[in-house]
């Protein structure tokens, strides 16, 4: 990409990441994101998926090195050949899920999720819910703990726990897994093309109710929720050459 004049450095709030961001932003001349040519983010994974989300209107690469619990999307941390990291570094593009959910309430909330939009269950009751694909009735009833639609580059998250398959970075499907599905019993899920527009409806709401969580942000009470892949939305991740979502993706199948 170039050699860049400009970083930005931030960090997640855990004392190492701060004591790192400290350290890079003296030894490199820190500048605001606005301002930046590429962002340098700190932390795990979730504080990827975080600084994905506030940096999304600025069209800015972002290089993740790990400080943080999980480092899936990040980069191994080192400071003395950070520049040349990433200038050799290489860039993958992924597109969010948009959501927009309806609560008890009537009222419509409209979140982006990089990894996976899921219902889950919210009470000691089952959630039961009904799925369209679009708007074609695909499953009447799905008696589970949970459903999520997740995208290749969040499928080894939530989505590989719940028993979903790990989806190629450049396989343009989403992957439909239960969690914990009791009926129809040990239901596989589905492969669905990128372009797909899911719609989940909750049945029994009130007997059985469901939250809707986008990347760990939660809606209480839903009554339902239509997710789709957002292709005008771009995210710029920065990987060190041969360590890009692609080799992750199949790496993780062989651990």
């Amino acid at each position: 990409m170039g050699n860049p004049q400009k970083i930005a450095f931030v960090a997640s709030r855990v004392s190492v990441a701060q004591t790192a961001r400290d350290r890079l932003a003296k030894r490199f001349e820190h500048v605001e994101p606005e301002d930046a040519d590429v962002i340098v983010a700190l932390g795990g994974d979730g504080f990827m998926l975080e600084t994905l989300h506030d940096v999304q209107k600025l069209g800015k690469p972002v290089y993740g090195m790990n400080r943080g619990t999980v480092g899936f999307l990040m980069n191994e941390y080192s400071e003395s050949d950070l520049l040349e990291r990433l200038d050799e570094a290489e860039e993958e593009v992924i597109n969010p899920l948009f959501m927009s959910a309806t609560d008890k309430d009537g009222q419509t909330h409209e979140a982006l999720a990089i990894n996976e939009v899921s219902l889950l269950r919210a009470g000691p009751q089952a959630a039961k819910l009904r799925i369209t694909v679009d708007g074609r009735l695909r499953l009447e009833e799905l008696i589970c703990d949970g459903c999520l639609l997740a995208t290749p580059a969040g499928s080894t998250a939530y989505n590989y726990s719940a028993h979903g398959p790990i989806l190629p970075i450049g396989s343009d499907v989403l992957a439909l897994t239960a969690v914990a599905a009791f009926r129809p019993r040990r239901w596989r899920g589905a492969l669905l093309p990128m372009n797909a527009q899911v719609r989940f409806d909750v049945l029994d709401p009130g007997k059985r109710p469901v939250m809707a969580d986008a990347d760990s942000g939660s809606i209480p009470d839903v009554l339902s929720v239509e997710v789709r892949s957002d292709p005008t939305i771009q995210h710029r991740i920065l990987f060190d050459p041969g360590h890009g979502l692609e080799e992750r993706l199949l790496r993780e199948q062989f651990s």
